[in-house]
């Protein structure tokens, strides 16, 4: 059996990584998920992970102490405070948000640096999901909304991406801000599902705790509420996620997409919205394995 082509979609918080280390990462995570769950140990696919991080770190004038723009210690902008403010609204329960705001601000524990508001919002977030998920849910929303609001760096990550796109690629996995970029893929036709003169064109897409089930996200792309999102024909999008996953709000798609196979997993309390703990899933492996439909 021929194996399987993939270009792989990272997400946030990979300015320390590479390249190689990346494809090492998911190569071993995908392979152990085919190994335990299909029964097909000798299918190693062929894993394409552009790393796109350096365009967005070198997008941006407002650094940190160790060259991180999304970093606790970097101040927000208005706008961008606005936007997190809001993402913050989508996912927090109405019970943790008024228990949150019956609390002194000096008992709160997200960063100092954070306006009253974004740290009320945090805190109540915190109650759901504890071991700093407000902050790592913060940092995610800085990330997403500079791809989203510019438009020159959206176009040079897609442009990279796609430079690892063949004419035999046929599955696209997106993790966390990843998911939003091989989304965009499609939605500006940067990729299709045309058969190519070499082999088969794209015929899946996973995603992997994605954020784009977040109103706001979907706002921000211009998707009005309501809209739903959705892949041209024939291509199949499942998306895992698990219930514990702080940048998702522990929700799925399902009420964002049509057309989609929504599957809940878990990946443990360490780091449930890690990229290799989902890519070791029994979904994804099924998805990479399985062909099209």
């Amino acid at each position: 059996m021929q194996a399987v082509q993939i270009v792989g979609v990272h997400g946030i918080g990979q300015a320390g990584s590479s390249r190689r280390q990346l494809t090492e990462d998911w190569g071993k995570a995908l392979q152990r998920g085919i190994k335990e769950f299909t029964g097909r140990p000798g299918q190693t696919p062929t894993l394409h992970m552009p790393h796109w991080t350096p365009l967005v770190i070198k997008g941006t004038d407002r650094l940190g102490p160790e060259d991180d723009p999304f970093g606790e210690s970097v101040l927000m902008a208005a706008e961008e405070e606005e936007f997190v403010a809001d993402a913050l609204r989508d996912v927090v329960r109405p019970e943790d948000l008024a228990f949150a705001e019956e609390q002194t601000l000096a008992t709160l524990g997200p960063p100092k640096l954070w306006s009253p508001r974004i740290t009320r919002l945090a805190m109540a977030y915190d109650r759901r999901f504890a071991r700093g998920g407000a902050q790592l849910f913060v940092r995610s929303m800085r990330e997403v909304r500079l791809y989203l609001t510019e438009p020159d760096l959206a176009t040079k990550v897609r442009a990279l991406v796609r430079e690892d796109f063949t004419s035999a690629t046929s599955v696209v996995i997106g993790h966390s801000l990843g998911s939003v970029i091989a989304y965009d893929l499609f939605r500006h036709q940067d990729v299709g599902s045309a058969r190519g003169a070499h082999g088969p064109a794209v015929h899946t897409l996973v995603t992997c705790g994605s954020p784009l089930g977040i109103p706001s996200v979907r706002r921000l792309m211009g998707i009005a509420n309501g809209e739903r999102l959705g892949l041209p024909d024939p291509i199949r999008w499942i998306n895992v996620y698990d219930p514990d996953d702080f940048i998702t709000g522990g929700a799925g798609l399902a009420a964002a997409a049509r057309n989609l196979t929504d599957v809940g997993v878990k990946n443990g309390i360490g780091d449930p919205h890690s990229a290799v703990r989902y890519l070791r899933t029994e979904p994804v492996a099924h998805a990479v394995a399985g062909g099209p439909r």
